[in-house]
């Protein structure tokens, strides 16, 4: 058996799709490839897949990583022909390269996230590159968010590593973040965004990198 980590990327094409039709996207693919896929056990099995920090809906990356095992020694070069030919427009692999059986999971090594957000505004960009320095000087930054459970409270800032002004012209400002993705909690670019003092959603929100534990 070997273990295969891919990096993709996702474009305009497929940034609505969700989590769980880009994983059956993703199986059709590989079925149709005849790479020979590892499967789970048990009374219904799956590929043995997964995603790293699932991409929220409408939003773009050059960065995600999945993990694909398989029942024998492939190729990363036959694979990335195979499947490629296999993938809509949208979605592009970026790398293949083989990963030990023993590594912890991909999920469970996540870290950060970095995005590229993109957000219309009127402030000129000594304010932009204030408001970033203003919000990385607090300690705390209560927080809500409501969802389908109810509402849902907790500091905001705990999830921001950092953020730095990538771009300003008029009307536009680019603001780079890395943000905490993992098990204790993930930031959302939308709302780090809004804590900034912009009050239209994002324009765009690009993923650019996923930091692993090293």
């Amino acid at each position: 058996m070997q273990r295969l980590r891919i990096r993709l990327s996702r474009g305009q094409e497929v940034k609505f799709i969700s989590h769980l039709d880009i994983i059956r996207l993703w199986t059709r693919a590989l079925r149709r490839a005849q790479i020979p896929l590892a499967y789970s056990e048990g009374f219904s099995p799956h590929p043995r897949m997964s995603l790293a920090a699932p991409l929220p809906v409408g939003v773009t990356s050059e960065a995600e990583l999945m993990d694909i095992f398989v029942t024998g020694l492939v190729s990363p070069h036959w694979f990335t022909n195979a499947a490629g030919q296999q993938l809509p427009p949208g979605i592009g692999i970026l790398g293949v390269y083989p990963v030990a059986l023993t590594m912890p999971s991909l999920q469970s090594q996540v870290r950060y996230a970095e995005y590229r957000v993109e957000v219309a505004t009127d402030q000129p960009a000594p304010d932009a590159a204030a408001a970033v320095a203003a919000l990385l000087s607090v300690e705390h930054l209560p927080w809500q968010h409501q969802r389908d459970t109810g509402v849902r409270n907790y500091d905001l800032r705990a999830l921001i590593d950092t953020l730095w002004l990538v771009d300003w012209q008029p009307a536009l400002c680019t603001i780079g973040m890395r943000l905490r993705c993992g098990s204790s909690g993930s930031g959302r670019p939308e709302q780090v965004a809004s804590a900034l003092g912009f009050t239209q959603y994002p324009q765009s929100i690009h993923r650019t990198r996923l930091i692993l534990e090293t």
